[in-house]
């Protein structure tokens, strides 16, 4: 299925047929193109910068943020019951036993409940659903979207040269910024150091939310799957990994079936379990102690900090258990929207948590004993097989947030080429956001099984847990600090004393966090490490293959040239470079697979195939598919044609259209299949439509011999033209630069798909090899 990421990563990625429904095929299109074809003749030499990129500065390239209201959008709130809150929804299940070794007294329960409800408040509604969400980009959110946020309102990053058009660059002109965020804006542009450090923490949240989803199922499952214990303490503790396990393996084959059937599976558990919590919580405090509201008072939460001394501090690191999952509130932002989510954290989610926490604290008041399993041992009596089934469902949603989460940020980063293009498919056309990615699917599931294997219990898991999510929390401050000074422009006066509220809140927990780093905690930190290592070893090969590819970035009029007679020839310049000076014409209509569709530049496949045959088809066509972010696009503004121009020798400043040579750009959704083995009669139907308007319009005439040349040259033979681009590494190349480019050249030859792809006949398929030194 191919997405705008994929339509400059391999050509023949692209042409796959895509899954899904509103599949449109050439034949069935033929009746609905009428006055569909936009026309114009470029000048190439003479054009400014915007003009030079004729349809691609457009503004159905870009990507738009789905707005929703109504129904639409309380559907939707429903729908984020079932993915983003079983994580953060299920922590009731370990935090007390997390944070106390032995039965903790009633000043120490009451700091300790203090801190959660202050950590829920804190870190969670406030910061994440009231601030971070704001800071989406179109729409995406997560530490990458605040990373790409950021390079479009600074320039801090080199972009893929085929995007830079597709991107919307909103950069404020100096004099609208104020001076003190103006300062920061340069010397971050300025410094190369600041770039790297952007560009390192960008992936390096990635990679934490990625190590994170593998722990989060094992955690969560092994946290429901132990309540059987309580019930029956003859269970094995093998037999609690077999089934956690076998769970698994469920949680990850079911999601090829989409976000939202999943949600809509899945929140109605969701529901049951927040419900469950709430009224448990009632009851704890109808029935035992009461007075522990008077924890929402900061003091016990500070009193708890300095009684308990390093003690305490060490605590934290359980503390933080009730907020883990908060990240995925804004990595799933992109399938589901800032409302959505912003109405079912303050509305349902959030107080439900509250009562669960304050009625666990309430019987811990009166018996200390039950923080070993602070869920099952205070459920109401007869409510243990019923709370246990649902918990065991409710674990099993907590999986889905970090899993769509991680399919949201993998796909985020394929945009900006820090991961090599995987196969994406869209699971819905009503939410655009909504995303599967098979390969890191099954992946997370073999990681998620070893790791619940490995660990066995919560308690070991914990160790390893909270490191990556208050380190994906910290991250997230600094760089909405950025967002608020750059792109908000607010007063840096304002700006700091916020930022240092929450980092100090942030430090205090990963302060904890990080202690546990010997005894288990390093094992996520080196997954983290590791992926991030990826993410820049593929980002340092794609930009070295950009330079490499600067040379085919040349204009039409510097390769080819028109005779006194009209026919094609190679441009003076560009023949002294081989020992073909002239273009021969063979009979056929070609079309040639632009991956760029640049009309400020001549196809590499093209250039190639002049310079190495010295030959033209006798009617050629540069077909560039881009794929838009939207399930269809509408057959009216899907197709467009413009005529390739070059200049007459021995002139300059004056442009002529190049016979028989055509541009068409095709814009088409993730449901929308363009390539079809009569892709042939598609181009020639639209190269016709297009020819008949030129003929009957007064403002160009276009002789009748050229409409007859594409008759006949389709008639002859129809060829599709690939280019084949081989990278090699240059001589001369440091050890360490050498090693690099060898893993990412790997890893290129591995994930690219192959040109028999192409659903077309095959016998009609040309593929042109050129090699690039990198």
């Amino acid at each position: 299925m191919a997405t705008p990421s994929e339509a400059t990563e391999q050509i023949d990625q692209l042409y796959m047929p895509s899954a899904g429904g509103g599949v449109y095929s050439a034949r069935d299109n033929l009746f609905r193109r009428r006055s569909t074809v936009k026309e114009s003749v470029i000048d190439v030499e003479n054009a400014s910068e915007d003009e030079k990129d004729d349809g691609v500065d457009d503004e159905r390239d870009f990507r738009k943020k789905q707005v929703f209201t109504g129904w639409q959008l309380a559907w939707l709130s429903y729908q984020s019951l079932g993915v983003i809150y079983g994580d953060i929804g299920t922590s009731p299940l370990y935090v007390y036993s997390s944070t106390f070794s032995s039965s903790p007294g009633q000043e120490d329960v009451l700091g300790a409940l203090s801190l959660i409800i202050w950590a829920l408040t804190i870190m969670v509604t406030v910061k994440y659903a009231l601030i971070t969400l704001n800071a989406d980009d179109e729409g995406e959110g997560g530490t990458f979207a605040l990373y790409s946020l950021i390079s479009r309102y600074a320039n801090l990053i080199q972009r893929d040269p085929r995007q830079r058009k597709l991107v919307r660059i909103q950069r404020y002109p100096d004099q609208d910024m104020p001076k003190p965020n103006l300062w920061i804006r340069s010397g971050m542009e300025r410094s190369t150091v600041v770039g790297a450090i952007f560009k390192v923490v960008g992936v390096f949240g990635v990679a934490l939310l990625l190590a994170d989803g593998v722990l989060t199922p094992a955690q969560s499952l092994l946290g429901a799957i132990q309540g059987i214990t309580v019930v029956n303490p003859s269970i094995t503790s093998s037999t609690v990994v077999g089934v956690s396990c076998a769970i698994i393996v469920v949680v990850f084959a079911v999601q090829p079936f989409g976000t939202g059937k999943l949600a809509n599976c899945f929140a109605p558990i969701v529901i049951l379990w927040l419900l469950f919590n709430m009224s448990f919580g009632i009851y704890n405090l109808a029935r035992y102690d009461a007075s522990v509201f008077k924890a929402f008072s900061p003091y016990f939460a500070g009193n708890f900090l300095v009684r308990n001394g390093h003690d305490g501090w060490l605590q934290l690191g359980g503390i933080l258990l009730a907020f883990t999952g908060v990240e995925t509130l804004f990595a799933d932002l992109g399938a589901f929207s800032k409302r959505a989510v912003q109405i079912s954290w303050l509305c349902f989610v959030y107080p439900c948590l509250l009562l669960s926490y304050i009625g666990q604290a309430a019987h811990m008041m009166v018996d200390p004993s039950v923080y070993a399993n602070p869920f099952y041992l205070t459920v109401p009596p007869g409510m243990i097989w019923p709370s246990l089934i649902v918990a065991i469902l409710a674990c099993i949603v907590a999986s889905q947030a970090v899993i769509t989460g991680s399919f949201q940020l993998l796909s985020q980063i394929m945009k900006l080429s820090y991961f090599p293009q995987v196969k994406i498919k869209h699971t819905s056309e009503k939410f655009h956001g909504q995303v599967y990615i098979p390969l890191v699917n099954w992946i997370m599931m073999i990681g998620t099984v070893i790791v619940t294997a490995v660990y066995t219990n919560t308690t070991a898991l914990g160790e390893a847990y909270g490191s990556c999510v208050i380190l994906v929390s910290f991250l997230t401050t600094c760089m909405v600090t950025i967002v608020a000074i750059v792109i908000w422009r607010l007063p840096v006066y304002l700006v700091f004393p916020i930022f240092i509220v929450f980092a100090l809140w942030d430090g205090m927990f990963l302060s904890a966090a990080l202690s546990k780093v010997p005894h288990g905690a390093w094992v996520t930190l080196m997954i983290a490490v590791a992926l991030t290592l990826l993410f820049m070893l593929w980002r340092y090969g794609k930009e070295q293959q950009w330079v490499a590819e600067e040379s085919d970035n040349v204009p039409l009029s510097r390769t080819t040239a028109l005779d006194q007679q009209g026919q094609l020839s190679l441009h003076p310049d560009f023949s002294s470079s081989t020992s073909i000076s002239t273009i021969v014409r063979i009979s056929g209509l070609g079309i040639f697979f632009d991956k760029a569709g640049l009309s400020s530049t001549t196809p590499p496949v093209f250039l190639h195939f002049l310079q190495k045959f010295g030959a033209a088809p006798e009617v050629s066509v540069f077909f560039h598919l881009r794929a838009l972010p939207v399930p269809t696009v509408p057959p009216t503004e899907r197709y467009t044609i413009t005529r390739c121009s070059t200049y007459e020798t021995g002139k300059t400043g004056k442009q002529q259209a190049i016979p028989n040579t055509f541009r068409l750009i095709v814009r088409h959704g993730y449901t929308d299949q363009v390539i079809a083995p009569d892709l042939g009669v598609l181009v020639l139907d639209l190269l016709r439509e297009f020819l008949d308007k030129e003929l009957s319009s007064s403002a160009v005439r276009s002789d009748k011999v050229e409409a007859d040349a594409v008759q006949r040259a389709f008639r002859s033979q129809v060829i599709y033209i690939v280019g084949r681009e081989h990278l090699r590494i240059a001589t001369g190349t440091s050890i360490f630069k050498k090693i690099a480019l060898m893993l990412f050249l790997y890893g290129r030859e591995v994930t690219s798909n192959k040109v028999q792809h192409l659903d077309v006949q095959a016998d009609r398929v040309v593929e042109v090899g050129f090699v690039k030194d990198i």
